[in-house]
């Protein structure tokens, strides 16, 4: 990964230098490892900061919309599928945005890495091929990068980015399209089982709406759970039922745009499974309407066109 970094900043800093952008959005070094942190480069000297490792999870597109000015940015698949939803909803203009795509094998999850370690805090980590090393003041750990990924990159099926204006790096082998597993479990089970689970999960929600915030599709100028007048949902955290019911609206406002890239998971403080929800649709979506978001800028959004082979059975009288 040190070779992809030097590539991007090289891009960057000709970008840059040429004056073709007035912006770079990257990835820095955190204060921590594992903690790559947004990087806003207007010159050559800052773009020397960008890098890029195992620790780059943001969704860079969340810091897009509406920016003034020629904007270039450092984008793996997820953010690319995030753009192209952006782009359709007009939340970006394409002709004022420069992709340079990074192919990704996926991001590490800390809290597997933290696992090994019996939660200590992480000091070190060193990449070497497809393992890792990581060390703490006490121990050390040596593990697969594959068996370490988050959840949402093991199951992406776009690790290079489907559209871009430079490339960095080397497109990845084509991955088959990942399964539906725990959603189909999920959904074998009765209805007061997916109740009890919603409940017990859902009870730890302490509505901080990190989740909401992390999201790059999440861009309403006032949420629905704000809204006073009429006020839709209770304030309290403590209500499992309202809960429920944000998560719930939430996801079902993402259908057919949401890409899967976990950013809600991630940002939760609560270690609640969103991806169940969120996933929930993404396959509901491809197999009512053979449609998946951000896959390709031809495509209008699923829920935003309309054919007469649309599945209409609820509209149907028995």
């Amino acid at each position: 990964m040190p070779k992809l970094a030097e590539q991007i900043k090289d891009a960057a800093k000709k970008l840059l230098a040429e004056q073709k952008v007035d912006l770079v959005v990257g990835f820095a070094e955190g204060s921590l490892p594992l903690r790559g942190t947004p990087l806003f480069a207007r010159t050559p000297e800052e773009a020397d900061k960008l890098t890029w490792n195992l620790g780059c999870e943001n969704n860079l597109a969340n810091y897009l919309r509406k920016k003034p000015g020629k904007v270039a940015v450092v984008a793996k698949g997820c953010d690319v599928r995030a753009i192209i939803a952006l782009v359709k909803e007009n939340q970006i203009n394409r002709d004022d945005l420069y992709i340079i795509g990074v192919p990704c094998s996926g991001m590490i999850d800390r809290k597997k890495t933290a696992a090994l370690l019996d939660d200590e805090d992480i000091l070190a980590i060193e990449e070497s091929g497809d393992t890792v090393v990581i060390k703490s003041n006490n121990s050390s750990a040596t593990a697969k990068v594959a068996d370490l990924l988050h959840n949402s990159c093991r199951d992406c099926s776009y690790g290079n980015p489907v559209i871009y204006d430079e490339l960095v790096g080397e497109l990845l082998p084509e991955k088959e399209a990942a399964d539906f597993t725990e959603i189909n479990d999920f959904e074998a089970k009765s209805v007061a089982e997916r109740r009890a689970f919603m409940n017990s999960e859902f009870s730890k929600c302490i509505r901080c709406y990190a989740c909401r915030n992390a999201c790059p599709l999440c861009y309403c100028e006032e949420c629905f759970v704000d809204c006073n007048q009429p006020e839709w949902i209770g304030k309290s955290a403590y209500n499992t039922e309202d809960n429920i019911l944000f998560q719930v609206v939430r996801v079902f406002h993402c259908a057919g745009r949401c890409v899967d890239c976990g950013a809600c998971e991630r940002a939760c403080p609560m270690g609640i499974n969103l991806r169940l929800l969120t996933r929930k649709l993404v396959k509901d979506v491809k197999e009512l309407y053979n449609a998946e978001a951000g896959v390709n800028m031809e495509d209008k959004p699923a829920l935003a066109t309309f054919t007469v082979d649309d599945p209409e059975a609820f509209l149907l009288k028995e």
